[in-house]
């Protein structure tokens, strides 16, 4: 798996543009508070939700306005025993020898030379979560909150398909955030209360209730200048119960988990707005760049504060399990399709630490993510947090136990792979092409399957979505077992022909680099019979007529490499393809000679008013073999209607004898 690691889907930006070094915590681990901006790089990570790029930096460079790449990926952790119980023993030979980038919002950015894999947010706790003896499934990472004040590359994403509309006369989009039940005014004047510090033990579980009363005020930051004070008290108290919580032992008690759970409800979970400009053109998530939470001083704090306290020592999960139920995670999961990424990543994070924790509600998650990408794939095509759901899925695939069970071969199949045929997968392809290939790292017998899925939604005439798809299929073409490879080799080859033939020279050039693939060269190599008289034709025209003088060059290497293989079977396909070319015009001579007979024969039909199915011409052997058939499958039925009505009496007077 050497290969993969050097390569594994995610594209990130260069070295030029990094600013900022991760600091590495005393304990390792990143804290969700204003003083976690410290993150630990894990052997096996997931791709960022902010990392979504189309192009290789196997590739040369590419001209500008065709594309580059998004970089800002999230560094995920290995959670102390759940990291280690995973298949994490292989690891450090997969990943031990890889560098990394940074972007500009100091997160590490893999890239494909020498970097790490694309990574998720990973959040430590005080005391890990350790599946019982004997569960089916197990968590092998935890995801962290990011950094407090990050901004997120997603304003950066370049637009790879730029819409021909002037800029002139863009519809200008909406400016506002989401809506929030305010409180009522006499609620909302607050006064500071005691810290936890001036009161004695015995007083801090009633004033840590207090502060809870406190944080439930909502108020309106779409008037900055309104309710100013009491909008610093809410946050100063947010903050002190983080730190009372992240900082000291045995001070959780059961009468705080529903005031918790309440708390977090009422300052989160709101309507989404629709993603509509305000003159009704749709948001466009790849082109537009995203409303932020005017609410976000706040909302930033409490998603804070509720990850410490599950993260928590002391947190007990038989008794909040009373309130984190399904309804809270469905409420989670609409929280997904906010526009601000800072909301999304915390909400990435809450969603796996409920998911390592609960095991009751384990399978009830993947089946809500399911019918998200369901809705997303086949009904409305925008949903904001598709990227962020992938990675939480790339850990979770990551500790599937084996054999995997029949659902999750179906979620592979049904729902992941339907997910590339979507107009914005480039919003969200490394975290989906991660998946993939982690499917096929747990049961290489999926080969086929993905394969061929992949070829039934191969885009026909988007050129960005196909180089997506080859950066895909390389991926895969590392993890594939050779005998896999054996099974699906015509069909893939016919379609990386085409490729190669492509006058989009980022096409032709990203298909021809898979020969720079060491790994693909020996399995091209041991099926050289089969490919080469597939490739030959495009590579051989592609030498001498393709309009870029790079293609030349990338297809004479490729051509030189078939010669070195098997000089005989070069030559014979050579000796093949000359007599093709040779034959052309005497083909071309007899298509047009048949295609003048059907024409003439359907100008007769249409003169004597005989339709089609009258025929008088005589039939050729397999039309008259198929009639046979046809007719003898019209007897067998005519047989069987005729016997029902006699089976059926005799059936009747058979019963009233017996009785």
């Amino acid at each position: 798996m050497k290969r993969f690691g050097q390569r594994v889907l995610s594209r990130g930006k260069g070295d030029s543009k990094s600013s900022k070094k991760n600091k590495d915590s005393k304990d390792g681990t990143a804290s969700p508070s204003s003083s976690a901006g410290r993150e630990t790089q894990s052997p096996n990570l997931t791709p960022s939700s902010s990392t979504s790029t189309l192009n290789d930096p196997r590739m040369k460079p590419l001209p500008p306005n065709n594309g580059g790449s998004i970089g800002g990926d999230t560094v995920m952790q290995s959670q102390g025993s759940l990291g280690s119980v995973a298949g994490s023993s292989n690891a450090s030979d997969r990943f031990g020898s890889l560098g990394s980038q940074q972007s500009p919002n100091g997160a590490v950015t893999p890239s494909r030379h020498g970097t790490l894999p694309p990574t998720v947010v990973i959040s430590p706790s005080g005391a890990p979560h350790i599946p019982p003896p004997g569960a089916p499934e197990i968590m092998p990472h935890d995801l962290a909150p990011p950094k407090a004040g990050q901004k997120s590359l997603v304003f950066d994403r370049l637009h790879q398909t730029p819409k021909d509309v002037p800029e002139g006369l863009r519809t200008p989009k909406r400016q506002h955030s989401s809506r929030f039940d305010v409180s009522p005014h006499p609620h909302r004047e607050l006064e500071k209360l005691p810290g936890f510090h001036e009161v004695p033990p015995n007083r801090r579980q009633e004033l840590f209730m207090q502060k809870i009363d406190q944080c439930n005020v909502i108020f309106d930051f779409n008037d900055a200048s309104g309710d100013m004070k009491s909008k610093e008290i809410k946050r100063l108290a947010l903050h002190e119960l983080l730190d009372y919580v992240a900082n000291n032992r045995q001070v959780i008690t059961e009468p705080m988990y529903p005031r918790v759970v309440e708390m977090f409800a009422k300052n989160l979970f709101r309507p989404i707005p629709p993603p509509m400009n305000p003159q009704g053109e749709a948001f466009d998530p790849e082109e537009d760049e995203p409303v932020l939470e005017v609410a976000w001083p706040h909302i930033q704090v409490v998603y804070e504060f509720f990850l410490r306290f599950i993260e928590s020592q002391d947190f007990n999960t038989n008794i909040a399990k009373a309130y984190i139920d399904h309804s809270f995670v469905l409420q989670l999961l609409e929280l997904f399709d906010s526009e601000d990424p800072r909301e999304r990543d915390f909400l990435k994070t809450t969603l796996h630490r409920i998911y390592g924790k609960f095991l009751n509600l384990r399978s009830f998650i993947r089946r809500s993510i399911n019918n998200v990408f369901f809705q997303f794939t086949y009904e409305t095509e925008r949903f904001n947090g598709v990227a962020e759901l992938l990675e939480i899925l790339g850990s979770i695939i990551n500790g599937f136990a084996l054999p995997l069970k029949e659902e999750h071969k179906l979620f592979l199949t049904r729902t992941l792979l339907p997910l590339h045929k979507v107009k914005s997968l480039s919003m969200y392809h490394p975290q989906l092409a991660y998946c993939i290939v982690q499917f096929l790292e747990k049961d290489a017998s999926l080969t086929e399957d993905v394969v061929l899925g992949l070829l039934r939604y191969w885009p026909k005439v988007n050129s960005t979505k196909e180089v997506m798809y080859l950066n895909e299929v390389e991926d895969i073409f590392e993890v594939m077992d050779p005998a896999e490879f054996a099974k699906v080799q015509e069909p893939l080859f016919h379609q990386l022909a085409k490729s190669v033939a492509s006058p989009h020279f980022q096409v032709a050039e990203r298909a021809l680099y898979f020969w720079n693939n060491e790994y693909f060269c020996n399995l091209v190599s041991d099926n050289v019979e089969i490919i080469l008289p597939i490739m030959f034709a495009p590579l051989y025209e592609n030498s001498k007529g393709h309009w870029n003088r790079t293609i030349h060059g990338m297809v004479y290497n490729a051509m030189k490499l078939f010669m070195e293989i098997n000089p005989q079977l070069f030559d014979d396909c050579s000796h093949d393809y000359n007599e093709q070319q040779n034959n052309a015009p005497a083909r071309q001579a007899l298509r047009e000679k048949k295609w003048a007979a059907i024409t003439e024969q359907a100008n007769k039909r249409r003169a004597n008013g005989t339709p089609a199915s009258k025929a008088t011409e005589e039939p050729d052997s397999m039309t008259e073999d198929n009639q046979k058939r046809l007719d003898s499958l019209k007897l067998q039925d005519g047989d069987r209607r005729d016997r029902r009505p006699h089976e059926r009496q005799s059936s009747i007077s058979s019963s009233r004898s017996q009785r």
